[in-house]
């Protein structure tokens, strides 16, 4: 089984996420954020990773520092489970729609962290999550996972909509990116012979 468990603490944070890649989408969620809380469950459903979040943060100042380290923590666990990648597909993309909102995402597991992220949200908040926290997430997923990892958003009119596409697409692209090629099993789908650097 590809598992692992990231604990991360800080003085502004304390977190503990553990993910099995080859799991069937199960969720245990707790961060405080309710959006937050309700974005990373889909992502475990539709990726069909199992994924536990336990965050303990200040959000007393405010949601982005529980927010990017979640992102960097579950980054972590993500490239720990992965091990030397041998027999992934490595690559995948997916157009995601939600409702009037269509978003692109597309994933390399490449060993090498890229983030291109270009998305509006017409609102600066979905309820009393920011809306500007959602690219600090991906950006810290992709930076700790070593993803090279390009999000767009095509069009939408709804900021919910639009960061549940974005959030449902990168759980798409992981489910594909991240399964056995059973054509490839056990080699490393690079030239090089490895992934990363």
């Amino acid at each position: 089984m590809r598992t692992a468990t990231i604990k991360r603490k800080t003085k502004e944070t304390d977190i503990e996420v553990t993910v099995n890649l080859d799991g069937s989408g199960v969720s245990n969620i707790a961060t405080g954020i309710g959006f937050f809380d309700h974005m990373l469950d889909l992502l475990a459903r539709h990726s069909r990773i199992d994924l536990t979040v336990k965050a303990v943060g200040d959000l007393h100042i405010d949601h982005h520092h529980t927010t990017e380290d979640t992102g960097i923590a579950l980054g972590q666990a993500v490239k720990q489970a992965l091990g030397s990648m041998a027999g992934i597909t490595r690559y995948a993309d997916v157009h995601l729609p939600m409702d009037e909102t269509l978003s692109r995402v597309v994933i390399d597991i490449s060993g090498r962290p890229v983030l291109v992220f270009r998305v509006d949200f017409p609102r600066d908040k979905i309820g009393e999550f920011d809306t500007e926290l959602v690219r600090e997430w991906f950006h810290a997923f992709a930076m700790n996972a070593g993803v090279t990892l390009h999000v767009e958003t095509l069009y939408g009119e709804n900021s919910h909509h639009i960061a549940e596409s974005c959030f449902k697409g990168l759980a798409r692209a992981l489910r594909a990116a991240v399964a056995i090629d059973p054509r490839a099993a056990g080699e490393v789908p690079s030239t090089k012979g490895s992934l990363g650097g």
